[in-house]
């Protein structure tokens, strides 16, 4: 596992610069009232880690979610927390286990997809910590040793100016108390949006497309892999594939949002 923390000072600028960015949001809350992440309506003071209203809270993430225990596809009420079900039943995947948020629908979805911009880092903020507490006790569950991000390409990332998965896995860390490496995944091309393929054409589109950074040695250690959406799971999958192959014991997922669709072969 030390090999697996070389890469933590990768992260230390923009760690820092978002620490500063957080002391003067607080600053700020001692003259203006907090306000929702998501809809910008006036929050009560406090201290709740959560800065969201409690109509959108309860949009985003209602408290009861049947989920499949497997892939963290929604399910009938009478199937919650089942081993297997029809999007995963009899399909290999590469990643033991996915916890999600919500659905990706409604608030949610119009949230995921705001995220994508630099301007809205603390709507991904919220809702990473909507997610822990929402899902604290499956996430726990998962045992991880260590939180990595799903890695953007680096222009895609120049051009957005943020990468939402990556201040998602490290507000996770944080409140699981792990450490978070940003860097350990390197995204080898830009490949193209997954949203317009075929679940087919999904899995071709990232094949190959992931490389674990020289330096970081992840043999025995239980990945916690974060990303926004999971929907076939080639992503994902591709990344905990090249994990495994460089000896992780076992990867799981955690995202945002989870769509329903079947995994890949």
């Amino acid at each position: 596992m030390s090999n697996v923390l070389s890469h933590l000072g990768g992260a230390t600028v923009s760690a820092a610069r978002r620490f500063a960015s957080q002391a003067r949001a607080a600053t700020v809350d001692l003259t203006f009232p907090p306000r929702c992440a998501c809809c910008d309506g006036e929050l009560p003071i406090g201290d709740s880690p959560v800065p969201l209203c409690g109509h959108c809270t309860i949009e985003i993430a209602p408290e009861v979610r049947p989920a499949c225990g497997r892939c963290g596809a929604p399910v009938a009420a009478s199937q919650a927390g089942c081993a297997n079900c029809e999007d995963c039943r009899g399909r290999p995947m590469r990643f033991a286990r996915a916890v999600a948020l919500g659905n990706y629908e409604g608030l949610l979805r119009n949230a995921v997809l705001r995220m994508k911009r630099d301007t809205e880092e603390p709507l991904s903020a919220a809702l990473a910590e909507l997610l822990f507490q929402r899902r604290e006790a499956a996430l726990a569950a998962l045992a991880a040793e260590v939180v990595v991000p799903a890695p953007m390409f680096w222009l895609r990332r120049l051009a957005r100016g943020t990468n939402s998965p990556e201040i998602v896995a490290e507000r996770l860390a944080r409140r699981l108390r792990l450490p978070c490496v940003p860097r350990m995944i390197r995204r080898l091309r830009n490949t193209r949006p997954q949203g317009a393929l075929a679940r087919q054409e999904r899995l071709e589109n990232v094949r190959g497309a992931f490389r674990l950074r020289n330096g970081c040695d992840v043999r025995g250690a239980k990945v916690l892999l974060v990303d926004d959406i999971l929907t076939t799971g080639a992503t994902c999958g591709e990344i905990a594939r090249q994990l495994l192959t460089a000896g992780a014991a076992e990867v799981s997922v955690a995202v945002l949002a989870r769509a329903h669709g079947p995994l890949p072969k």
